[in-house]
């Protein structure tokens, strides 16, 4: 099992840029697709972006395509999740999660992800 944890998340305004960090322990990020996901008050957990680093594949949702930059530091054994042109609509706690599995394209999908993290909670203001 993997020890995920999230950091980096607070206020920010409208057009602001955060970046969030998610940092293992007992695994190798490398070895493995690291994705980003986010759920709002009364709002289904979704999708964001996903990174098979080792391979240099990512893949985001289109409500941040653009925005958001995904990547890793083998290093540090740590995924980003960099947000710039923030918006209110991206208000949300945001959970990074391992898929052990590794697939070359990262799922968009919850059930893929093996282990998560406790989440950051994420909020632009206007």
């Amino acid at each position: 099992q993997v020890q995920l944890v999230e950091s980096g998340g607070g206020l920010v305004q409208a057009g602001g840029s955060l970046r969030l960090s998610c940092a293992a322990s007992g695994g190798t990020f490398s070895n493995y697709v690291v994705g980003w996901f986010r759920q709002a008050p009364g709002k289904e957990r979704e999708f964001v972006a996903a990174i098979r680093w080792r391979f240099g594949i990512t893949r985001y949702a289109d409500s941040v395509r653009d925005r958001f930059t995904v990547s890793g530091d083998t290093a540090k054994n740590t995924v980003y999740l960099q947000m710039n042109s923030l918006k209110p609509e991206d208000t949300a706690v945001y959970y990074c999660a391992a898929d052990r599995t590794a697939p070359m394209t990262p799922s968009r999908s919850l059930g893929a992800y093996d282990d998560w993290g406790q989440g950051t909670q994420v909020t632009v203001s206007l």
